[in-house]
């Protein structure tokens, strides 16, 4: 029987936290301001091979709190992993599977960690708002075409 014959495989191995940092600079005085933070949130995803057809996705969620005057509030990150397996997937499937389907199930889990871990710095706890990977990808490759050949992109 040819690999190609074969059923696609996708399944979940591990999950876990990866990394997970709190910074409360401004404490104790910051819990006696009354102005609402700004909340800014950046996503990042990174896959890497870890064994024939298995693969480990790191979707890491930096949260940040800032009054008007630029003073932090807080800074969280997690990093969320999961270790996948994924074969005989056609390799220009490979990408997409990593960069959107497995971070729509790593997401909810970081969710939960910020959340608890800015609850546990005594905030209010911040809800994440659901993010949509697939049009994340999309614009992602469009920047990544737009490029001119042999221009690195920005970090």
């Amino acid at each position: 029987m040819s690999d190609n014959a074969q059923a696609p495989v996708f399944s979940i191995e591990k999950l876990y936290v990866k990394d997970l940092s709190l910074e409360v600079p401004g404490a104790p005085r910051i819990f006696l301001e009354r102005e609402n933070p700004q909340i800014n949130v950046q996503l990042r995803t990174d896959a890497s091979g870890v064994d024939e057809g298995v693969y480990e996705v790191t979707l890491t969620v930096t949260v940040s709190a800032k009054l008007a005057d630029e003073r932090t509030v807080f800074l969280v990150e997690v990093a969320q992993g999961g270790i996948f397996q994924i074969r005989n997937i056609p390799e220009g499937d490979l990408e997409p599977v990593t960069m959107i389907g497995c971070p729509n199930i790593l997401f909810p889990y970081a969710r939960e960690a910020i959340s608890d871990a800015i609850t546990r710095a005594g905030f209010q706890p911040v809800v994440l708002a659901p993010v949509n990977f697939e049009a994340l990808y999309q614009a992602q490759q469009q920047q990544s075409e737009a490029r001119e050949p042999g221009e690195l992109p920005i970090q």
